[in-house]
């Protein structure tokens, strides 16, 4: 494993780890996360890696060991995906496999949308109206932001709190970023063509039905693993799942 770093798309420095040789596959961790955190610590990218796979993980401007600026001027609409083709670039990946949980499941689907061609694609803990309705979604995130010291057990604001505290979130940079991702339309989706896989939690409805967007896209295969939008991804089913769908 190595840490590395690449230059975003306007220059700001973010953070990489690799794992392996072999085919590439990028993963994209979730909001409030890292690559340490959705793909490594509970195993997936070890097992990717064993079934022959290199493994390439950032971590998303405002996220993990990436650069976290407060200049509203570093967050324009589209940032994680101008990001995500930076990296593409970056490797000179022409032939690759991407997968992205939650935001970066989002950040992924945006990528195809804006150009990039994966081969196969895996959209993990997303469903289709985590994609069409991204507001509602962000104004969640920026309430509990706002809110932060005031929020107690029991407000539906508090696993995201404690999410944000346990990471130790720059609530600032956070904040800034969650205000340039843009709605994606559901005529966009059409050009989603290549296989693509929705791996799912069975209780996880945090962005709406997996099993509809899986409906929606041209090659969309639904993927249950058991768990919440939480859970799910600590799951060694998650992982499993994984490998089975680059390995087809």
């Amino acid at each position: 494993m190595s840490a590395d770093s690449f230059t975003g798309f306007d220059g700001a420095e973010l953070a990489v780890t690799v794992m392996g040789e072999g085919r590439p596959v990028v993963l994209v961790h979730g909001l409030f996360s890292s690559a340490q955190m959705n793909w490594i610590k509970f195993g997936h990218a070890e097992k990717l890696v064993e079934a022959g796979f290199r493994v390439i993980m950032p971590d998303l401007r405002a996220h993990g060991a990436s650069a976290k600026s407060h200049n509203a001027l570093d967050y324009p609409f589209g940032v994680l995906t101008k990001d995500l083709t930076a990296l593409v670039e970056h490797y000179g990946l022409t032939d690759y496999d991407l997968a992205g949980f939650s935001l970066g499941a989002r950040t992924c689907a945006k990528g195809v949308i804006d150009g990039l061609a994966p081969r196969r694609l895996a959209l993990c803990g997303m469903g289709l109206q985590g994609l069409s309705g991204w507001a509602r979604r962000s104004a969640f995130f920026i309430d509990a932001i706002d809110r932060f010291d005031e929020i107690k057990r029991g407000d539906r604001a508090f696993m995201a709190k404690s999410f944000m505290k346990t990471m130790g979130i720059d609530r600032e940079a956070a904040r800034l970023l969650l205000g340039a991702v843009d709605d994606v339309s559901d005529a966009d989706l059409a050009t989603i063509t290549m296989p693509t896989a929705l791996i799912c939690g069975d209780k996880d409805q945090d962005n709406g039905s997996a099993k509809d967007l899986a409906l929606v896209l041209p090659d969309g295969r639904y993927r249950e693993v058991s768990g919440t939008h939480m859970s799910s991804v600590a799951d060694g089913a998650f992982g499993d799942a994984l490998v089975e769908f680059f390995e087809s």
